[in-house]
């Protein structure tokens, strides 16, 4: 069988088990959540022997650290696996609620119904927590999905594939409401992103060039984000005890995903006292730091700052520091160099705090809180299939409402237009 021809196969095989979850009642695809649950549960064995198969390739293909840091599996991931189904499994179903219902003057009552957007393609490197996250997400809000992880996690992903299998099965649901392409070749990816017949939306969840790929070649609607330049800026009126402690959770909590801050600002009237702080705590995590004219007269050992370090997303122990005059140029300077991620104030002024949530132009904004919290888990959403820097449909962590549309529906009583 050529790559078209299994693509398709897989497309067809989706589109007619889309139309079967669309109609699931929400017990039934609770209790396919759960059942999935229990088969990590029981498998957890094999999950690990697979993925420890996987890092081993990995270590052998030269992977860096961040990466093989997304694709290991260990109990406590497989323990958050696990929680992320039974946390979807208790959130609200969105689909069939009907919101804006309003009285018009022809007689006829309007409003909208939220439906799933069908057939949902999804596009992933390294970490096999996302194959469930996936998987999860789909399956409450009444999508299908084919998912297609990276080639470093095929082991780990066909034997998540299973579980999966195993819990729909379970509970009288088509194994094909989730498929996990089974093959490596590059080409499944550009079949499934040219498929608008079989396919309604992909979602792409992996480094700049991948994404920049599938948005690029696709044919099919495109929810992404490019990379994460996240940052915190030190307010002039910020606790500074605060201040340290988010600004070293941000960066150093972990290195490989895109909610670490990679750009640091401080207004210069704290800057002498901040920076020599967090600069000792930085370098007890061996954070190379890299600053601007003023950070490096301030910390010793500093790295003069390219314009493209403003830019940059490290994913990697390495961070940007500038001093700025106050809130005016850290918000111009997020709002220019920054990915529309996530960006965090720490500062004790309210005023100041609403002029940045108002004017920072970016998919989460914080008050006094570390950007690792923009994160779907963290926001309450069970889980995530990604993160969206896009205006239009879905921003920021997409969860169960963001994989759904809206319909008008009308309710009539024998009205005629006149």
């Amino acid at each position: 069988m050529t790559i078209k021809s299994y693509m398709q196969t897989l497309g067809t095989q989706a589109r007619e088990a889309s139309r079967v979850i669309a109609a699931a009642k929400t017990s039934l695809k609770n209790q396919a959540l759960l059942a999935i649950a229990d088969a990590l549960d029981r498998d957890r064995e094999n999950l690990l022997a697979a993925n420890a198969v996987d890092m081993e390739n990995g270590r052998k293909n030269g992977l860096d650290a961040a990466l093989l840091d997304r694709l290991e599996l260990n109990p406590a991931r497989i323990d958050g696996m696990i929680e992320g189904l039974q946390q979807v499994s208790e959130l609200p179903d969105p689909i069939g609620e009907i919101t804006d219902l309003q009285d018009r003057p022809s007689g006829i009552k309007l409003g909208k119904m939220r439906v799933p957007l069908g057939v949902v393609g999804i596009i992933y490197e390294s970490r096999p927590n996302v194959t469930i996250d996936a998987a999860s997400l789909c399956l409450k809000s009444g999508n299908a999905t084919i998912l297609r992880g990276g080639s470093e996690a095929i082991a780990s992903n066909q034997a998540i594939a299973s579980c999966i299998s195993c819990g729909l099965q379970a509970v009288g649901l088509p194994e094909n409401v989730v498929q996990v392409i089974n093959t490596t070749d590059r080409a499944a990816v550009g079949e499934l992103i040219t498929m608008p017949e079989y396919v309604d939306v992909i979602v792409p969840r992996g480094g700049k060039g991948l994404i920049e790929r599938i948005s690029s070649d696709a044919r099919v609607p495109v929810i992404k984000h490019l990379d994460g330049n996240c940052h915190v800026y030190i307010d002039d009126q910020a606790d500074l005890e605060k201040a340290v402690a988010i600004a070293l959770n941000a960066k150093t909590h972990r290195y490989g995903v895109c909610n670490a801050m990679e750009s640091l600002l401080v207004a210069e009237p704290v800057a002498a006292q901040v920076l020599p702080e967090l600069a000792a705590l930085y370098a007890e995590q061996a954070v190379e730091l890299r600053g601007c004219d003023k950070t490096c007269g301030i910390i010793e050992g500093v790295n003069p700052a390219t314009e493209q370090d403003w830019f940059e997303e490290y994913l990697a122990p390495i961070l940007a520091i500038k001093v700025v005059a106050g809130l005016d140029e850290a918000i111009e300077h997020i709002n220019h160099y920054s990915s529309q991620h996530t960006e965090s104030i720490v500062t004790e002024n309210t005023a100041h705090a609403e002029r940045f949530m108002r004017e920072v132009d970016s998919s989460s904004v914080m008050v006094n809180a570390s950007t690792r919290f923009a994160d779907g888990f963290e926001y309450g959403l069970g889980a995530e299939i990604g993160i969206s820097t896009d205006k239009i449909h879905a921003r920021g962590p997409v969860g169960l409402e963001g994989l759904t549309s809206q319909k008008w529906v009308v309710y009539g009583n024998g009205q005629i237009r006149q």
